[in-house]
This record gives structure tokens, sequence and C-alpha cells, in this order.
């Protein structure tokens, strides 16, 4: 009975803390729920989601939720994701679009997008500092970022020349596996293999994208009339997202930890 008592109260504290790691992008889907039902004059519901997003990033680090480096990952997640963006929205793609008006724009873009991506970096950089992840049977930092790389292109080419996500997937899978997270929820050291962790977080990022879309934060073309489930294929593409969110988070910790070796 204690067993299970003990059992039940770290999986409470698991689901607290992830909670805990998720504050950026459970804060950001209020303000997408918000956004339906408050209008301010004269203030586009895009740019009113920009603005808030903007005034949690601070909140978060003025209230030292968020590091500064956090912060800058976070940042350049804001980039990867905005490129993505202006690529995918173009007329001749179109395999989603912004259809409202706002001010806050590149292009086909609102820049309130960005935080979405950041939103998944925010989610792995929180989760690796509360839950004291660290990996093993994990060496191979310089060729992570060569398919990092690689799997970042093909979101572009894909649209022009065989999409390789099927080939990319199985090397992924290979890549990882001897390669274990080991994380803390109270006390006792867990671990699960990391490629288990990768398509546990694609799967509930495709079902904040189902509660993202209901919401409006963008359309897919089944959903231009009226909203639908979005596709399942949509998996692999956030598995594929996760990965180079992941290795860009491992890398930048593997740079700084080097930096402190060497001093």
């Amino acid at each position: 009975m204690s067993r299970i008592k003990s059992a039940l109260h770290e999986l409470l504290v698991f689901g607290l803390k992830e909670a805990r790691a998720c504050v950026f992008a459970g804060s950001f889907f209020v303000l997408l729920f918000l956004s339906n039902y408050v209008h301010i004059d004269g203030l586009a519901r895009y740019d009113f989601l920009f603005i808030g997003a903007m005034a949690l990033q601070l909140i978060l680090y003025l209230t030292g939720v968020e590091t500064k480096d956090e912060v800058k990952t976070i940042f350049l997640f804001h980039i990867v994701g905005l490129c993505l963006e202006i690529f995918k929205t173009h007329p001749s793609v179109g395999s989603w679009s912004y259809p409202e008006e706002g001010i806050f724009k590149i292009g086909t873009v609102p820049l309130y997008s960005g935080f979405m991506y950041a939103a998944v970096g925010s989610y792995i950089a929180q989760a690796w500092k509360i839950l004291r992840i660290e990996l093993a049977g994990f060496k191979h930092h310089g060729w992570s970022v060569v398919l990092c790389a690689a799997i970042y292109v093909n979101f572009f080419t894909n649209h022009f020349f065989y999409d390789i996500r099927y080939i990319l997937i199985p090397i992924i899978f290979m890549f990882f596996w001897r390669t274990r997270v080991l994380f803390t929820v109270t006390e006792e050291r867990r671990w699960m293999p990391l490629n288990l962790g990768f398509l546990l977080t694609a799967f509930f990022i495709w079902v904040a994208e189902n509660i993202s879309t209901f919401f409006g934060a963008w359309k897919y073309p089944n959903q231009a009339h009226s909203w639908d489930v979005v596709s399942t294929q949509k998996v692999t593409s956030w598995f594929l997202m996760v990965i180079i969110s992941f290795i860009i988070v491992s890398f930048l910790k593997h740079v700084k930890e080097d930096r402190f070796a060497n001093k």
C-alpha cells in the first residue's frame, strides 16, 4: 500500500513539475483564449497576442523563472520559427495561413507566431532544469547539429523535392537508440529512452495544436470554413521539430559546460 501511495505521490509531483515547465506555453494558451473575447478598439487580435506574449516573457525573466541564457535560447527558437512560418505561409506554398489583420507582421506572418515555437523551447529548457535532466549514452553533439540542420532544411525543400522525413525518422531512432534521459521527480533517479520522450512530447504538442487552431491561432487549408481536427501526419512534423528544439538546447548546454570546464 505504501508503494502505491509513494508512486501516486511521485506521479502527482511529476505532473506539477511538468505544469511548471509549461508555464509559458500555458500562459500563452490563456492569452489565446482571451483574445477571442477581449476586444480593444484599435488593437487587432494578432497584435494583442504579440504584446501579451512579450509581456509574459518579460514577467518570467524579471521574476527569475527564466534566466538570461534561457531567454536567449527562446529568442533563437523564435527566429527559427519565424523563418519557417514566412516560408510556409507564402501564397506559393500555403501550408497554413493567418487570415486576420495586424500591425506586428512580417509579410504574411504575425510576430506572435514565433512565440509558439519559443513555447516548445521554453518547455524543454524549463523541464531540463526542474527535473535535473542529464543524458546518458550521448556524446555525438557535433553530428547532432548536422542532423538538426538536415531536419530543418527538409521543412523547406519537401515542397520542391522528395520529403525525406521518412528517411530522417529511422536515422533519428538509430542515432539516439542508446541515449537515455535521466531525471529526478522527488528523490529517486528515473530514466526513459530519449526516443520515447520525443514521441510523447510530439503527441502532446499535436494535442495543443488542435486546441490552438480551434481558438483561431492559425488555419490549415481544411479549416478555412470550419474547424477540423489537425491531421495526425502533423505528429511527425512536431516529432522532427522537437528534435530540433532538443538538439539546440542540449548543444548550447554542452557548449556552456565546456566553457566552464576550461576555465
